[in-house]
């Protein structure tokens, strides 16, 4: 168990708190700037922020209260940079190997071999980095990570510096490779849709805070806040105000510029308070032409097509509501579905908005609280 809160005003802002369990792997997001690295560091030890700490397993690495910062070469992490940073002159056995310690080289090899055979390089233990394409380097960067036997596992952009189709197999081979792994892993990422691919947890930062954590679903489909909705690229982000309730049928009705919309929600607000909304595109539904769907009595939309982008075989539309023309509604749809209804744009077209995939939000989100380790904790000496 990985457990980190820090905090300071500068150099470096950060409100940030995240924790993340064995085998389980935690990716950060963000926005360039917002600490993601940042954070990764302070793991590591890399860089010590003013106030705060780091746990791991119960062992305290960090801890500014009592002054307790145990150096970088005691932390028990590995660490994958976004450049590799593999040693040129070596081959890619040796350059596992380099990492073990003080092993008897025998040890050293054969486990450095087991490493390698587990990130699928068998046969290659004798080429040198610039023998060994992008993905083949990433892979050498991971058993080498691994060699040091480490408690956490910190990704930083791993996969930014090869081209897609290699991305793809190595997302397939990190989901394989976590099978076997008993550590909390850290990912940091640009991209949001590597994050959902790969992450059990992701974690929005901007400007130093930890804005939200939640399972990816979570996050991209209920996000806390508007800034959060921005973050994850909710494109539906709206403001309406809180009508009132539909008890018996568990609903609240929100006023959407004069248009009343059916929401199945906990909120709490009073009826008049104005409140943040989002819809992700996958609760928008098209009403086609052929035949009725039962989701269309859900807070049914009509509207005009003012936009269509054909990006392989998925249309991206835009729908601009004749009650708010300002304020259109964006989702997609297979190809074979925009061409069947006829969809372009100039096109009255009705969508509806369903009422489990409305969210209402708060305008704030609650500042990060940092507070003391718990007494179970271990002081690891310095």
């Amino acid at each position: 168990m990985l457990e980190l809160e820090a905090e300071q005003d500068a150099p470096i802002p950060l409100a940030a708190r995240l924790s993340c369990g064995r085998a389980e792997l935690m990716a950060l997001v963000g926005p360039s700037g917002s600490g993601k690295t940042t954070l990764l560091r302070t793991i590591a030890g890399l860089y010590v922020p003013k106030k705060g700490w780091v746990r791991v397993n119960g062992a305290i690495w960090f801890d500014s209260a009592r002054k307790i910062v145990l150096p970088t070469h005691r932390r028990r992490v590995g660490f994958v940079f976004q450049s590799y940073a593999l040693f040129p002159h070596m081959t890619a056995l040796e350059n596992v190997m380099a990492a073990m310690g003080e092993r008897r080289r025998s040890e050293r090899e054969a486990r450095a071999r087991e490493l390698l055979r587990l990130v699928h390089l068998e046969g290659l233990e004798h080429r040198r980095p610039a023998e060994l394409s992008g993905g083949q380097q990433q892979r050498v960067a991971v058993a080498r990570a691994l060699a040091r036997e480490p408690d956490v596992l910190l990704l930083d952009e791993p996969f930014s510096a090869v081209d897609r189709a290699t991305r793809q197999r190595l997302y397939e081979e990190i989901a394989e490779l976590r099978r076997v792994l008993s550590m909390p892993v850290v990912l940091v990422t640009h991209d949001l849709e590597e994050a959902i691919v790969l992450a059990d947890r992701l974690t929005v930062l901007h400007h130093g805070r930890t804005l939200q954590t939640g399972t990816p679903a979570e996050v991209t489909t209920r996000p806390a806040s508007p800034e959060v909705a921005r973050l994850v690229d909710v494109t539906n982000l709206f403001e309406g105000v809180i009508a009132g309730k539909d008890e018996a049928r568990g609903l609240v009705l929100l006023d959407w510029c004069g248009k009343l919309l059916e929401v199945r929600s906990e909120q709490a607000a009073s009826p008049g308070t104005r409140v943040p909304w989002v819809i992700p595109d996958g609760f928008v539904l098209l009403h086609r032409r052929d035949r009725p769907s039962r989701g269309e009595r859900e807070n049914p939309v009509p509207g005009r097509i003012v936009r269509m982008v054909v990006l392989g075989q998925t249309a991206r539309l835009a729908l601009a509501p004749h009650h708010a023309p300002d304020l259109p509604i964006r989702f997609s749809v297979p190809i074979h579905v925009a061409r069947r209804n006829g969809l372009a744009p100039g096109v009255e077209a009705t969508v509806s908005l369903l009422a489990d995939g409305i969210h209402l939000m708060t305008e704030s989100n609650p500042s990060v609280r940092v507070s003391p380790p718990s007494r179970s904790e271990t002081v690891v000496p310095a």
